[in-house]
């Protein structure tokens, strides 16, 4: 069993890989941290914590930064998630509150509670984790391994022609873990764009799980608008659960090692490229992905639920 942190924006696909997790058998999800990005960090500390509370689960939520670590800050997603990060979902307020400290010092905390164990998984910026080897460099050697939503080779961006949305919102943040000596695997665009989910999915999921089931299919209907109007299709990509997935079957991606960086500014910002030659640790990206088999683990997951 893999214990994982998530940190997370939620967010219409956190709350797909928040509750795969929640519902995995082969993972013990230890924490959620919450960071700006499709909502601000108010709204999913609250959404974080709704997601734990909603899937029966006593898990920590610690708040993250509030924007990037140099740049300003990017308009948040609204337009994708929804005011409150769920869609057309009204707030719902959570009955328990965030851990007093701050995200960056739970992720120190618990990795050194637990050295060689914790898989740190951002779907979001990658701030509170640049935040978190500002404050204790040494955990780099303490995590089992960090996988990432985020970045693109080959497929281009979603933010800009270059930038995948979680790279673009704090690549200063992006680079600094790209840079650090600890086992990172991407999980971006260029699988994520492959893997893609139907109404017809979302609406099976509602009735054999009614309570989560209904509750994604309910927040993901904004979802599908979007993508029926920017994107020309109709169904969503499934960029966040599958970075979860991708941590409990690796086997269903295939990857490339190189070393890599981010583009921190120019018309390029937030772009990930190859740095071969460079003194940075090889990196794992996600290049080609077993789709059927990863939906299917997802939406058989969720169903398990209630």
């Amino acid at each position: 069993m893999q214990k994982v942190i998530i940190d997370t924006d939620p967010g219409i696909d956190d709350a797909m890989a928040v509750l795969f997790a929640c519902l995995c058998r082969d993972i013990d999800l230890v924490g959620l941290t919450s960071i700006f990005g499709n909502v601000t960090t108010d709204i999913a500390t609250r959404n974080a914590k709704v997601l734990a509370e909603m899937a029966r689960l006593d898990v920590p939520v610690a708040r993250g930064a509030d924007g990037p670590v140099q740049q300003a800050a990017r308009p948040v997603a609204w337009e994708i998630h929804g005011r409150e990060g769920f869609g057309g979902v009204a707030p719902i307020t959570p009955d328990g509150q965030p851990l007093d400290e701050t995200a960056a010092e739970f992720i120190c905390r618990t990795v050194t509670e637990h050295p060689g164990e914790i898989v740190l998984c951002p779907v979001g910026p990658l701030t509170n984790l640049a935040r978190a080897l500002e404050l204790d460099p040494s955990i780099a050697g303490k995590v089992k391994s960090v996988t990432v939503m985020g970045g693109s080779l080959d497929e281009g961006g979603n933010a800009t022609p270059h930038a995948e949305a979680n790279i673009w919102q704090d690549p200063h943040a992006a680079d600094m873990v790209l840079a650090a000596d600890w086992d990172v695997t991407l999980v971006g665009l260029d699988v994520t764009h492959q893997v893609k989910c139907t109404p017809e999915h979302f609406a099976h999921l509602a009735a054999q799980a009614p309570v989560l089931g209904g509750f994604l299919n309910e927040a993901v209907q904004h979802y599908f608008e979007f993508h029926r109007s920017v994107d020309r299709f109709d169904g969503c990509y499934m960029h966040d659960p599958a970075a979860v997935v991708s941590i409990v079957r690796p086997d269903l991606f295939q990857v490339e090692r190189q070393p890599l960086r981010v583009i921190v500014d120019g018309e390029e910002t937030g772009c990930t490229v190859r740095a071969a030659g460079s003194d940075r640790p090889p990196a794992s990206v996600c290049m080609q992905v077993e789709v059927d088999a990863v939906r299917n683990l997802f939406l058989d997951t969720v169903s398990s639920g209630f």
